[in-house]
């Protein structure tokens, strides 16, 4: 086992501190950073993806497990850092400098399958999440994603229907995917502490249901929940030969988005085609 300072101490050499404008919260319990690494299950040998590592916290852990793991930070100051940990972990790191949002993951884990695993920075979270979900390909190239979100965005992606959580996160995670709830973890975690509770969300690929656009789902959804409060026959408007096609899979216009299950979704969007 290779022996590394502590990670406060790592902070503390170059000089780093959490940036608010990028959404940093740093995470220093070696322990709870193992629990997490684990969620995935067997990383030994196999491919990582971890956006925004910082000084490299979660980092350490997925290395630990065996994991070769491709970090994306854009945050230039915690490089070195990261470097210290390529030297430490011979053959098993690669940081890369940029922007996650900008970088065309696939083609960056050189087309083999990866599972994603990142303390995700508060501020691109859900977008990057909403843009693994995307796209017409399925199954995807990631095998598992294991995210930490504020634990208000990840009540969202597991959230059933009739709850106020309910909305388009939960459809567009689960109408293909497995999404679950890992584990809560408690603002006093990081440094510095948020003012929000976190939670960790694990979710997994599953059949893609036939006849049915993903570009078409998304559409009905944002057209839905951007208007969750009116009725259906109002909200989906927009979305040309919706508000007719609700009639025949037997949804009633009058009722609001949040009354429709994942299935009522997928039933529409298959019956717009």
């Amino acid at each position: 086992m290779v022996d590394l300072p502590p990670l406060r101490d790592v902070i503390a050499r170059h000089g780093l501190s959490a940036s608010k404008a990028l959404g940093q919260n740093f995470l220093f319990d070696a322990q709870l950073l193992d629990r997490i690494a684990a969620i995935p299950g067997d990383l030994q040998g196999k491919a990582v993806l971890e956006i925004g590592p910082g000084p490299g916290g979660l980092t350490r852990a997925l290395l630990k497990a065996g994991a070769r793991v491709t970090a994306i930070e854009m945050d230039t100051r915690c490089l070195p850092a990261l470097a210290e940990l390529e030297e430490a972990f011979p053959g098993q790191l690669t940081a890369i400098e940029g922007d996650a949002m900008k970088i065309d993951h696939g083609e960056l884990m050189g087309g083999e399958p990866y599972a994603v695993v990142a303390n995700l920075p508060y501020n691109v979270g859900t977008a990057l999440f909403v843009s693994w979900l995307g796209g017409e390909d399925w199954p995807p190239q990631w095998t598992s994603l294991t995210l930490m979100f504020q634990q208000e965005v990840a009540q969202r992606i597991v959230s059933r229907p009739g709850t106020s959580a309910y909305g388009r996160l939960a459809v567009l995670a689960q109408w293909r995917s497995t999404a679950s709830l890992a584990m809560k973890v408690h603002r006093s975690a990081f440094t510095p502490p948020p003012k929000v509770m976190s939670a960790i969300v694990h979710v997994t690929p599953d059949a893609m249901p036939a006849g049915v656009s993903a570009r078409t789902l998304e559409q009905i959804t944002a057209a839905a929940f951007g208007q969750r409060r009116k009725m259906l026959r109002q909200s989906l408007k927009s979305v040309p030969g919706a508000v007719a096609a609700l009639a025949t899979i037997g949804v009633d216009e009058t009722r609001r988005a949040e009354t429709l299950g994942v299935s009522d979704f997928v039933a529409l969007a298959r019956a717009l085609g």
